[in-house]
């Protein structure tokens, strides 16, 4: 079974990551993934580099000891808004061996993202 780990975002302290959270969990539970940890940053933009944004620098440590298998975010935008900073986490988890699903893309990284991306 695969362990997942959830990054949820909002960009407002104003705004909730509840559907969010409610959803992936849902999808977690009905593929079999086992959900160790829900990594939550609220009230930080996603063009904040990963420094400034707690939760999601937690969890990149966290994958480094390979702690989980899979990422599920809501969207590609949760994770970041720069490209260049988002790419660069995409080839993290593609060396260390983790999926990534993302649930408003309808995706789950089956190639290098560099691959599918530009292909």
């Amino acid at each position: 079974m695969k362990r997942a780990v959830l990054y949820l975002r909002v960009s407002t302290i104003d705004q909730t990551t509840a559907n969010q959270e409610r959803e992936l969990r849902q999808i977690a539970e009905r593929v079999g993934y086992n959900l160790v940890k829900v990594y939550k940053d609220r009230g930080i933009s996603g063009a904040k580099g990963r420094e400034q944004r707690p939760a999601f620098s937690s969890m990149c440590r966290a994958a480094a000891r390979r702690e989980f298998d899979v990422v599920m975010a809501w969207s590609v935008d949760r994770l970041g808004r720069s490209l260049q900073d988002l790419i660069g986490f995409l080839s993290e988890l593609h060396a260390l061996g983790i999926d990534l699903f993302l649930h408003q893309q309808a995706w789950i990284r089956p190639r290098p993202p560099a691959k599918r991306c530009f292909r």
